[in-house]
């Protein structure tokens, strides 16, 4: 079963499409999950499309990971998803590692096409 590999995401915003594509699923359960677990996408187009942010993503990828691979249930794995928020020190602190990650990433890439 795949899951997102937030790691290896380099754009800001990704369509309903990319991200059924990303897991193998269709574009409607993606607006389903948004309406059962209540998480707003926080960004649309003109035309009214949804795009989603890394942040977004790690929700739906905690969410499919629940659902599709340990195979919760809707209402199990809203219980799931409470349960297992971390507390705002602990996401600041695995923010910024990620945050230093990205950058070195970037940095050597930007080296590589220096020289």
């Amino acid at each position: 079963m795949p899951l997102i590999d937030i790691q290896q995401l380099s754009k800001m915003y990704y369509s309903i499409g990319e991200v059924a594509d990303f897991l193998n699923v269709n574009t409607s359960l993606l607006r389903f999950w948004e309406k059962e677990f209540q998480f707003e996408v926080s960004k649309k187009n003109k035309k009214g499309n949804r795009l989603f942010t890394v942040k977004e993503l790690e929700k739906i990828n905690k969410i499919y990971q629940l659902v599709k691979i340990e195979g919760y249930t809707l209402d199990g794995a809203k219980k799931a998803l409470k349960s297992k928020e971390p507390r705002p020190q602990a996401t600041s602190l695995s923010q910024t590692e990620q945050v230093i990650l990205k950058l070195e990433q970037i940095k050597t890439k930007l080296l590589a096409l220096k020289s």
